[in-house]
């Protein structure tokens, strides 16, 4: 969007956009369809309110001129809708500017809506989070570890499968409800992960997915207010983004872990998450978010690095990777070890993962690099911190690991190309964010 509208109107036409979507998507029942017409709404603000200005209910109006395309679609699709009724509809809504139907917050619906029995897992996860997190083909590519071509073949399957199946649209019954919330938190937490470290793009964080996670994710712990995994998630999603205001400087720059000022650390954030994991916890629930919520209520009650309890988070990976084989524990779980046992260990570790699925992941070669710096392998950091620099397309991270890179060879008294290579970068990243 870059005609006349501010900054904030385009972030409210983001934040509306998935709300729309799934009241279209629930009220006539083509998600494929829904989300066409949609788009052309978000199109036709774009073009009329900069210059008629912002409608009275901007959501309401975004729903008006997507129900009416809608419309328009079926009709030439030759389909059983009554002109008569639509018109007094719409007259209502033009009139009075509210319609207590239109004006609700269908996000969550949308969320268990894309979680279709027509679809896998993996296939039902990638449409949400095109259609509820605003997620680009190419951010859900990284999220997933595949190629961006593979993404979007997966995605406009799945469309076709939800079209073909003849299963409608709609909320999932009882019956349902326990197989489709797994896939909707899966969702949940990789859109607040796209947030917390976005895979694309000048910026280290967008600060919008990662609250949206949140506020969904708080919906729908008032929905299931005794569903541990659903505490378990919305703990780690706050105990991670209590750090947000910490994790770059004033330029934008990553600040890692270790440097963060941790009075900037939002205690609210971390009184509520370490409340609700240690509520799960003594439930005896005990699964996957609610074991990464502890590590992260570790990490942020530590009053400092050197106090972070890293035999207990050790225990924890351990029992998340009996859980799971997922690579990001495996990796995590090294930078445990090292922790606890070595640099050595951790690395033996990290040889292991090299041979696995996914190896190509920057963050292998990131704490590859980390770890041989701490064993006192200079050169081999380096190498590595340029190899992670080069995989990823976070600026932001680019930057970072191009630095360390840089301090670590002026150790070693070749810094000039490495610096330079980091000047070029930082140029780049001011290309972007103009």
């Amino acid at each position: 969007m870059t005609t006349g509208l501010t900054s904030q109107t385009e972030r409210l036409l983001r934040e509306l956009a998935p709300k729309v979507l799934g009241y279209v998507a629930r009220r006539f029942g083509d998600f494929n369809a829904a989300e066409d017409v949609v788009q052309e709404a978000l199109v036709a603000a774009v073009t009329q309110w900069p210059g008629e200005g912002l409608p009275q209910n901007p959501q309401a109006w975004l729903i008006r001129v997507a129900s009416r395309r809608m419309i328009d679609h079926q009709r030439s699709e030759s389909a059983r809708w009554h002109r008569e009724s639509q018109s007094m509809h719409f007259g209502y809504l033009s009139a009075t500017g509210r319609d207590e139907d239109a004006e609700r917050d269908d996000s969550l619906a949308l969320l268990f809506m894309c979680a279709h029995p027509a679809l896998s897992a993996s296939s039902a996860i990638a449409l949400t989070l095109r259609a509820v997190g605003g997620l680009t083909t190419a951010q859900i590519a990284k999220a997933f570890l595949v190629p961006e071509a593979t993404m979007a073949q997966r995605i406009s399957r799945a469309k076709q499968s939800i079209k073909s199946s003849g299963i409608p649209l709609r909320l999932p019954s009882a019956d349902e409800w326990s197989a489709r919330l797994r896939s909707v938190l899966h969702v949940l937490y990789l859109i607040f992960n796209e947030g917390y470290v976005t895979s694309t793009g000048p910026k280290l964080q967008v600060l919008q997915l990662s609250h949206e996670a949140i506020r969904l994710t708080r919906m729908l712990q008032r929905l299931l207010p005794n569903d541990y995994d659903v505490m378990g998630l919305l703990a780690l999603m706050l105990l991670n983004d209590a750090r947000r205001l910490a994790r770059t400087g004033g330029d934008g720059e990553l600040i890692p872990l270790s440097k963060q000022d941790r009075g900037l650390w939002d205690k609210a954030e971390i009184s509520e998450g370490v409340a609700l994991v240690s509520a799960a916890l003594s439930s005896g629930s005990v699964g996957m978010y609610q074991i990464q919520a502890a590590i992260a209520a570790l990490h942020d009650e530590a009053g400092s690095v050197e106090e972070t309890d890293w035999e207990q988070i050790l225990a924890l990976y351990d029992v998340l990777k009996r859980m799971s084989d997922n690579p990001m524990v495996n990796l995590n779980r090294a930078i445990a070890v090292a922790m606890v046992r070595g640099a050595a260990a951790g690395l033996d570790l990290l040889d292991e993962l090299q041979t696995q699925p996914h190896a190509h992941y920057h963050r292998l070669d990131a704490v590859r690099a980390h770890l041989l710096e701490i064993a006192g392998d200079r050169a081999g950091a380096v190498r590595y911190f340029r190899s992670a620099s080069e995989r990823t397309g976070n600026v932001a991270e680019r930057n970072y690991l191009l630095m360390r890179a840089a301090e670590l060879a002026a150790l070693s008294g070749g810094a000039d190309r490495l610096l330079g290579a980091a000047r070029v970068s930082r140029a780049a990243s001011v290309m972007q964010d103009h």
